[in-house]
């Protein structure tokens, strides 16, 4: 469909510059022009699959080297040992542990856009879900899904509030208290909506865990110590190192490997269950190279500038408030060819931001508008690697997910019309 669309729209760019308070390339106001044709074929597109692989290829390693990793762990016991002990610890709370998972993944989507980094605790999420007695889509809602409408609402999040605001040339906690209402009735909203399903969607216990030693050894807690590390690690080589997703692959290969050795594998038998581990992710891995073969089409057929220069022209021909709220839906349909939510600021705010003051709004209105559109974009469309390789993991139809989350996302849309709307 993608190759198709580059046929059938015409091609053109905006010119580019470089942004010194971003260190970015962002697009230039009012340079649009044709450019000349450049439609992708069967066999190009074709190709953009191997390409798309190795684009995304830091995501798909740490999707093959956290799964192997977590496989280890899982074949030594120590898996089902601690799921079990914590569905001991929460028995008499039943579903209401939901709410605590949400909350923890919404708060580390507000502060730093977690995303890919949840792909690797999809096997202790969907055995803590089995425990508790809920279904896949369940364990989604309440991990990426809420970390997702975090990063969304996020007055905070470096990749998405962050960029857009130093775009828009405005404060880093531009309306940072209306933001932050919003971020707890979206959450709220969201843990709800997750809870109803839970509860229409009970499921029996999982035998696994109820049969497990729920003991927790020494070993085992040693284990569990040894594989979490790497996110410790990662998260002040992130703040300190300027550390990546290739360094959290890295840590996450030593630690699978340390973890088997010491849980009582044979160096041996530890490659061999790693091995096993990554294949058993290899499906994942992959959703996360095909959904970014997409976008490569659109950029190589020379259309993505060219729906953009199409939602934004009308813009400034109606009211304010329509403007406004326009943005949103705008936004929503441009993440589809720019999956990436820093990606859409740098392409967009110096776009979106002069129509604010074209109109007479304030450009804070504009940042929300596109934290509403590119955020819960991630949340609806297969162009998102992460959400792709996180409902194969889970075993969730992208239909039935799409019947929970579209409800979900149509009432947050109006939640952030509202917040728009007062921020102008």
């Amino acid at each position: 469909m993608a190759a198709l669309l580059t046929w059938i729209l015409p091609a053109g760019q905006y010119d580019r510059r470089d942004d010194p308070a971003t260190g970015r390339r962002v697009v230039v106001a009012g340079t649009y022009h044709a450019v000349d044709r450049a439609p992708v074929g069967p066999f190009a597109a074709a190709v953009a699959f191997p390409r798309g692989f190795i684009a995304g290829a830091d995501v798909i390693f740490l999707v093959l080297l956290a799964g192997g990793a977590w496989v280890v762990v899982d074949k030594l016991g120590t898996l089902p040992a601690v799921v079990g002990w914590l569905v001991d610890r929460f028995a008499s709370r039943g579903l209401w542990v939901i709410p605590l998972v949400a909350l923890f993944f919404g708060t580390m989507g507000a502060l730093e856009n977690m995303l890919e980094e949840i792909i690797p605790l999809v096997p202790v999420l969907m055995v803590l879900g089995g425990g508790i007695g809920v279904d896949g889509l369940t364990v989604v809602a309440m991990s990426l899904g809420a970390a997702m409408v975090g990063s969304a609402f996020s007055p905070i999040n470096p990749f998405q509030a962050g960029i857009a605001l130093k775009l828009a040339q405005l404060p880093p906690l531009g309306r940072g208290g209306l933001r932050l209402t919003t971020l707890v009735i979206a959450l709220g909203l969201w843990i709800a909506l997750t809870m109803i399903h839970a509860m229409r969607h009970r499921q029996p216990q999982s035998a696994r865990v109820l049969h497990a030693d729920h003991r927790m050894t020494g070993r085992h807690a040693l284990v569990m110590a040894i594989i979490v590390a790497p996110f410790v690690a990662y998260v002040y080589g992130a703040l300190k190192l300027d550390w990546g997703l290739n360094e959290l692959s890295g840590a996450f290969l030593a630690a699978g490997v340390v973890a088997g050795v010491v849980g009582g594998f044979s160096l041996t038998k530890t490659v061999t269950v790693y091995l096993d581990g990554m294949m058993s992710v290899l499906g994942a891995a992959s959703m996360v190279g095909i959904a970014r073969s997409i976008s490569l089409v659109l950029e190589d057929g020379r259309v993505v500038d060219t729906i953009l220069h199409a939602l934004v022209t009308p813009l400034g021909q109606v009211p304010a408030i329509a403007a406004v709220l326009l943005m949103i839906p705008f936004q929503l349909l441009l993440h589809v060819p720019v999956p990436s939510v820093s990606g859409q600021a740098v392409l967009t705010m110096p776009l979106f931001a002069p129509i604010a003051d074209l109109l007479g709004f304030s450009r804070e209105a504009v940042v929300i508008s596109y934290q509403m559109g590119a955020g819960l974009g991630e949340i609806v469309w297969p162009t998102n690697g992460a959400l792709m390789a996180v409902l194969l993991a889970a075993a969730v139809p992208l239909q039935r997910w799409l019947r929970f989350a579209l409800v979900a996302v149509a009432l947050l849309l109006l939640v952030g019309a509202v917040a728009a709307a007062v921020a102008m």
